[in-house]
């Protein structure tokens, strides 16, 4: 069982209310062997939303708004039914505030990459995951 970002799913939950359909993971979660999550929505936050960015330890929205609590609280919702799955393996969306495994936007909302991870990917890290993006 695969945990897996909901807007790899075909969920429309990007900040911009798109998605991300990835064939594979939609393969995985029409077969039964994945549940999509969105630790984002799960944190309260709204489709669309502003973009947002790690700053300095913290989630930033690109109009200023420290929107950390609710990536936070996102993160531990989906971490719960992760586990609740019996899951030890994700597929996340690369460069994401929540799912960036390894490389994620530098906080100056101008595409830059740093080393990092999304706050839901360093949760399931933690708690030794398997991770991969698509």
């Amino acid at each position: 069982m695969y945990i897996v970002s909901g807007c790899l799913a075909g969920l429309c939950c990007r900040y911009d209310g798109g998605d991300n359909a990835d064939e594979r993971v939609m393969r995985l979660v029409s077969e039964g062997k994945a549940i999509p999550v969105c630790p984002e929505q799960l944190g309260g936050l709204t489709t669309p939303r502003p973009p947002c960015e790690i700053v300095n330890g913290k989630v930033m929205s690109n109009e200023g708004e420290d929107v950390t609590d609710k990536f936070m609280h996102g993160a531990k919702e989906a971490l719960k039914l992760a586990k609740l799955s019996g899951s030890r393996k994700a597929i996340l969306k690369a460069r994401s505030p929540s799912c960036g495994i390894g490389r994620i936007y530098d906080g100056s909302f101008n595409g830059k990459l740093i080393d990092g991870d999304g706050l839901f990917a360093a949760m399931l890290r933690t708690e030794g995951f398997e991770l991969e993006t698509e």
